[in-house]
């Protein structure tokens, strides 16, 4: 089901729960222009062509590339959606069409959108900022009560921690929204004190 989870007078975002992980998948949509991205074209692709389709979707741009989160690309590529994938991740999906660089940005009509590298849960993660506004799309890199799970082939602990604590917690505000990969949404302020007791725990 697609649920507004939030908006403000430049930018509403959806959100639909898909495939046995319950992945988020969000859509970013200018309110002036119409125009869209969806983040994470992760399962149910018949879904998410819908889902594009009513909301003015024109990219696709992929928090990283972990099987789970791509299984809809090759359906949404065929379907003449653009997909967005960092260069570390690139190998892991079947196809894509564009590389997502650090510190860039992009644009959803009138919304600037911006790329903040994150490695640790794989070398490619990404999280998206939106510009003027308390949203970060956090991807698996920060979840209520911890940084995602670097078990995996990839994965590094002591990355992770860096990444959230230099790119996440210092430059951002406590009142930052944000809208993980799976689960319930949090805040920069709520998840920043407990660093380290993540540390001390190890993981």
């Amino acid at each position: 089901m697609n649920t507004l989870v939030w908006s403000d007078t430049a930018a509403e975002i959806h959100q639909v729960v898909v495939g046995s992980m319950d992945n988020n998948v969000y859509v970013l949509r200018c309110r002036q222009s119409g125009d869209a991205v969806l983040i994470d074209a992760a399962n149910e692709h018949d879904l998410l062509l819908e889902l594009c389709q009513t909301l003015g979707v024109r990219e696709v741009l992929e928090t990283h590339g972990h099987w789970d989160h791509i299984q809809a690309v090759p359906a949404l590529r065929d379907a003449g959606y653009s997909v967005h994938v960092t260069a570390q991740d690139a190998a892991m999906l079947p196809a894509y069409d564009e590389i997502l660089a650090d510190d860039s940005v992009i644009t959803v009509g009138q919304l600037r959108l911006h790329n903040i590298h994150t490695p640790g849960h794989t070398p490619g993660s990404m999280c998206f900022k939106l510009e003027g506004a308390p949203i970060l799309f956090s991807g698996d890199t920060l979840f209520p009560g911890g940084v995602g799970n670097t078990t995996f082939e990839g994965g590094n602990f002591d990355t992770i921690l860096d990444s959230v604590e230099s790119r996440l917690f210092k430059p951002l505000a406590a009142d930052t929204i944000v809208l993980p990969g799976h689960g319930d949404r949090t805040s920069i302020g709520t998840e920043s004190p407990h660093l380290q007791e993540w540390i001390d725990r190890g993981w």
